[in-house]
């Protein structure tokens, strides 16, 4: 009964929630003669030196979940499909293909050495080329490439990265690191040939490779201490404990290495970070206990250090899309991407298009879909308003293509009907039993505003959106455009601040 009168409630209100004014046909003609009219002034090209360069990546933000993300922002406000994502805002818009050397569904880490270092890679590898076999240490040696925080720091900028999953994650740490596995965190996770053969794990270089990161804010303390030291904030949490097994205290390692004139503050705590004067702070790092800051909204617990100020800012904010769709928990996933749109409209409000060029992309896409023509206002995370014509049940509008979220009940599909499917929980349904849902392999999308930004406009490799914007910023290599006056300007301080607090 509760599944008919959702579907009949669905097909007697669909024709009420067409607003009065889009049934009159000069409603249509005006706003396509409006978006015309923004689009012939596009015409005058942004060609600033750009002072300023924000990457905004949403791990696992493919195109339908942007659309999914748009349509829940809107009933999160009263609206629906007509509502805009900050993002839908930007005026460029590209495609950039994602695939790895070797894979033609990517992973994070060899797509993060893509957008960050210009250089497309092998999957599970982390700031090299090609050249690197996954787990063979002794393929690494000089095949390193370099990313654009890099090139920014080199070129006299301050740098920053700002993340909601661990700072040694795959996604952020394709800015500082190289290496032959994703997944060595610290050397507590790393195989003896690999420490043998005298590589680095991940933690150690976000310490020692770019020292003077002016801000480096996300999760996963724990593989910067000592193995079994207790956690400061959870001393009796076993799993919490240090992973190192070299004995070092990163965290103090990191401290020592600044120069004793400037401040360097660690805080590991919301408190911590809203008790700092930031206009008196040189360097600033901040991790959380967990290896993934707390879902946004979805659950009760405070969320750590999620912030910064800095000048060129490979960011993922959005880093929990990706770990929401993995679990086939859509919700959490799409409200994961709204958070990062609120996070894209501050620090496009803060900013000005006229020195800052600000990207929003995803390094790859997931097998996560919506259908079931549903009529317009259906909740997001309602039920299609129809019934297989197999097997006679309901099915919600979101989908898998595969995942966890495959479950048969006495021979036959689960009936959602019978299960709390709006439930921050819940699995979609899903088309193949996985114990963990899959990336996709489609193309994802680029959105670009400030300066040089008609850069990004067509369909790319992923490996050219670092190019174009170290292009746009006059940094990196490609300088030949840059006159002499037009050189990097003095730090200038975004006003991360403002979008540290709404992130945590």
């Amino acid at each position: 009964m509760k599944a008919l009168f959702v579907l009949l409630l669905a097909q007697l209100c669909s024709a009420s929630l067409v607003p009065e004014r889009e049934k009159d046909p000069e409603y249509w003609r005006r706003q396509a003669q409006e978006t015309l009219r923004n689009a012939l002034r596009l015409q005058r090209l942004n060609q600033n030196v750009a002072k300023n360069l924000i990457l905004f990546l949403g791990d696992g933000m493919g195109v339908s979940t942007v659309t999914a993300a748009r349509i829940l922002k809107g009933q999160l406000h009263g609206q629906g499909e007509e509502s805009l994502l900050e993002m839908d805002k930007f005026p460029f818009v590209a495609l950039a293909k994602t695939y790895n050397t070797n894979a033609q569904v990517p992973d994070s880490a060899g797509t993060a050495t893509a957008y960050l270092c210009g250089v497309k890679a092998n999957e599970g590898t982390l700031g090299v080329s090609a050249g690197v076999t996954r787990d063979r240490c002794n393929t690494t040696k000089g095949q390193e490439v370099t990313s654009i925080l890099r090139w920014a720091k080199e070129a006299g900028k301050a740098v920053g990265i700002v993340t909601t999953t661990r700072v040694t994650h795959a996604t952020p740490s394709a800015a500082y690191a190289h290496s032959a596995n994703r997944d060595w965190y610290s050397d507590g996770e790393m195989p003896p040939d690999a420490l043998e053969g005298g590589c680095k794990d991940i933690a150690r270089q976000l310490v020692e490779n770019i020292p003077e990161i002016e801000v480096i804010l996300g999760g996963g303390r724990k593989y910067m201490y000592p193995k079994n030291v207790s956690d400061v904030e959870y001393p009796h949490e076993e799993k919490q404990r240090g992973t190192r097994l070299d004995g070092r205290n990163l965290v103090q390692a990191w401290q020592e290495a600044k120069p004793r004139d400037k401040v360097a503050e660690y805080v590991w705590h919301r408190r911590g970070l809203l008790a700092l004067n930031l206009s008196r702070v040189d360097f600033l790092l901040g991790e959380s206990l967990h290896p993934r800051v707390p879902w946004h909204q979805l659950d009760k617990e405070e969320r750590p250090a999620g912030g910064g100020q800095c000048q060129a800012v490979p960011g993922s904010a959005g880093g929990r899309i990706d770990h929401g769709h993995h679990e086939g928990k859509a919700k959490q996933a799409l409200h994961e991407a709204v958070e990062l749109d609120r996070a894209i409209g501050l620090a496009t409000r803060l900013t000005s298009t006229q020195d800052t060029l600000s990207v929003v992309t995803a390094d790859h896409s997931h097998v996560f879909t919506f259908g079931g023509y549903t009529p317009r206002g259906n909740p997001i995370f309602g039920l299609a308003p129809m019934q297989s014509d197999v097997d006679r049940k309901p099915f919600t509008s979101i989908l898998y293509g595969n995942g966890p979220g495959y479950k048969i009940v006495a021979g036959e599909r689960e009936n959602v009907s019978a299960v709390d499917f709006a439930h921050a929980d819940y699995q979609a349904q899903s088309a193949v039993p996985l114990r963990q849902e899959t990336h996709g392999g489609e193309d994802v999308a680029v959105f670009a505003r400030g300066p040089m930004a008609h850069l990004l406009h067509g369909v790319h490799e992923q490996n050219y959106i670092p190019h174009a914007m170290a292009y746009a910023a006059c940094i990196g290599s490609n300088r030949g455009h840059c006159n002499a006056g037009a050189r990097p300007a003095t730090p200038l301080l975004l006003p991360f601040l403002g979008l540290l607090l709404l992130l945590l």
